[in-house]
């Protein structure tokens, strides 16, 4: 069972949802524009947000980048656009999925079911993780570097903590890709490449900027993360 906030400003589409993830044991808030889907978001304590892009008003793309400055919930778009431009900036942003309109019921389930498992995954896997200096904790979505502790989005945590685990090995975009992502979903090279583009920056902010090594032509892996 899980939390689950629909914010969509079709009533039809939300009725729809409701009775699908009520019958799959779940628990359904909803929110019928982007205005209140934001603020409910933000002051719930939601497991999972089906949110559609195309809201009036504030879409759901904006949304998302604003609920990403205060929380990491997962989200699980729906679009009716068949955009992949559209999806992508959406992955950039914060998103976990997507799911094209018209949709199946039981497809929108099975996505919701992989990103809850995901998520939970990504959150106990494993226990704190040390490199040289620095400490990062998945389940308690900490990280550490000399004992300073440096902000990072659930995406940066998922990442960091991939490498992590076996911080010798060389990764190609690809393995981080299913890694971070899944992979039933297809995520470009250039949202793989901002991701550790963004990771490595709050890394180096913090004197970690030996922390990411790139082995031109084959992927990155962990460096010896002693700092200056």
């Amino acid at each position: 069972m899980a939390n689950i906030l629909i914010i969509d400003d079709d009533p039809q589409i939300r009725d729809v949802l409701r009775i699908t993830l009520k019958q799959a044991g779940h628990v359904v808030r909803e929110a019928g524009d982007g205005a209140e889907g934001l603020a409910k978001a933000l002051n719930g304590q939601d497991d999972l947000i089906i949110l559609d892009i195309g809201l009036p008003a504030m879409d759901g793309i904006e949304l998302c980048r604003r609920l990403r400055a205060e929380k990491e919930t997962p989200v699980l778009f729906l679009t009716a656009r068949d955009d992949e431009i559209d999806k992508i900036i959406g992955l950039e942003i914060g998103g976990d999925d997507y799911v094209t309109k018209p949709f199946s019921p039981r497809e929108l389930t099975a996505r919701l079911r992989a990103v809850l498992k995901r998520s939970q995954g990504n959150n106990s896997a494993h226990g704190p993780l040390t490199r040289g200096a620095l400490q990062v904790d998945a389940a308690k979505h900490l990280c550490r570097f000399q004992a300073q502790d440096i902000s990072l989005t659930q995406r940066e945590m998922a990442l960091l903590s991939f490498l992590m685990t076996r911080p010798d090995n060389v990764y190609s975009r690809v393995q981080i890709s299913d890694a971070v992502y899944g992979p039933t979903i297809h995520v470009s090279d250039r949202t793989v490449d901002s991701h550790l583009r963004n990771l490595r920056s709050k890394l180096a902010e913090h004197g970690a900027s030996d922390a990411i090594e790139t082995v031109h032509g084959v992927g990155v892996r962990m460096g010896p993360c002693l700092g200056a």
